[in-house]
């Protein structure tokens, strides 16, 4: 527009005098009176189109724009509001937004998905509570009312009660720790079949109760830097774990394999009731049970395996599980670092027996 009003003129100009145009003469004045005055024309229909294309232009794009964030601050609000199960559905709006609305979703279900978590933690922990508290509240009202009298079985059973309240505030302490960060790790360099020695024969009597066998394999894995009796709790939960799933003549085997570089795989392996597919995502949640993961009627608080991933996450490790499927057994494997030093006394790749234990088995 600026060259058309400012540079047009005078090139027209320019062109009726080659033309033979007189300069001044009155066809030359009221030529350049049409041209510019067409000019203005021309150029106010111009912008005028181009105002009004620029405003049906911009309404278009606002309105484009404002219907898919309306629908996302409609579900923040129903976020806010507590119901997590919105969602935002494809939007049309460009691969931006449909950025955000993934987001957005993404972080709803996860909130959701925590939501359900706190609720049936909050339900479980009150059903975990009830039943030494309403023991305890029993025997408290008994003796004061005089129908029952202190003896030593009264107080073995209330001692047990007690023991039972602080064992779940002490797994609820450590997971909560181990997951915050917040555990304190007394690292060491130890020898793996040590820490297998430990673990199993804290389990031997129970083992042998239930008469379910306990295989420990250990190939030449040398040590692993890890806190011995973090690591132990480890195991003993996965251990604990093995044995309340897997019925007499069955077989637990704990067997630790230097997999890859670095690292150092700790699995406990068992031939019981297996986890169906759909449990395994959150057999490491806290208090939770599946309908063969964990049962309640097996005993058990339901938070053994969230103690023991948080443990061995804060080793910088992972701790996963695996199953074929309902009674086809299930394999828990802990990934650690490790530092390789061979083991005296040990023949690569040998199976390490348990203390006074013919190979490694106890019947």
């Amino acid at each position: 527009m600026v060259v058309a009003v400012v540079a047009g003129p005078p090139i027209f100009h320019t062109h009726l005098v080659m033309a033979g145009r007189a300069e001044g003469s009155a066809e030359l004045v009221h030529a350049e009176q049409a041209y510019r005055e067409a000019n203005l024309i021309v150029l106010g229909v111009a912008l005028g189109t181009a105002l009004v294309c620029a405003l049906l232009v911009s309404a278009w794009c606002s309105r484009r724009i404002r219907r898919p964030l309306d629908r996302l601050s409609t579900a923040a609000l129903g976020m806010a509001s507590g119901r997590y199960g919105t969602r935002v559905p494809p939007l049309g709006a460009g691969a931006e937004v449909e950025a955000v609305a993934g987001a957005f979703n993404t972080m709803a279900t996860r909130l959701e998905r925590t939501e359900d978590t706190r609720r049936r933690m909050l339900s479980d922990l009150a059903h975990e509570l009830r039943t030494p508290v309403s023991v305890l509240t029993v025997y408290l009202d008994a003796l004061q009312d005089g129908v029952a009298t202190w003896d030593q079985d009264t107080g073995e059973l209330m001692a047990g009660q007690l023991r039972r309240l602080g064992r779940l505030v002490e797994d609820i302490h450590d997971v909560s720790r181990a997951q915050e960060g917040r555990m304190i790790l007394d690292r060491a360099e130890l020898a793996v079949d040590e820490l297998f020695a430990e673990a199993t024969e804290a389990h031997r009597e129970a083992f042998a109760a239930k008469g379910v066998g306990l295989r420990i394999e250990v190939a030449d894995v040398g040590t692993a830097e890890v806190d011995r009796q973090r690591i132990g709790q480890v195991l003993g939960n996965l251990l604990t774990n093995a044995l309340r799933h897997t019925p007499p003549g069955g077989t637990v085997t704990l067997r630790a394999t230097a997999h890859r570089p670095g690292r150092l795989a700790l699995t406990v392996t068992d031939t019981g009731e297996g986890i169906a597919g759909e449990h395994l995502p959150q057999i490491f949640e806290r208090f939770y049970r599946g309908d063969t993961a964990r049962d309640r009627d097996h005993g058990g608080s339901g938070i053994g395996l969230a103690i023991a991933r948080a443990l061995v996450e804060a080793h910088g490790g992972t701790l996963t599980a695996a199953s074929d499927g309902p009674g086809r057994g299930a394999t828990f494997t802990a990934d650690l670092p490790r530092h390789h030093r061979p083991l005296t006394g040990t023949p690569g790749g040998a199976t390490t027996p348990l203390p006074d234990t013919p190979q490694g088995y106890i019947p």
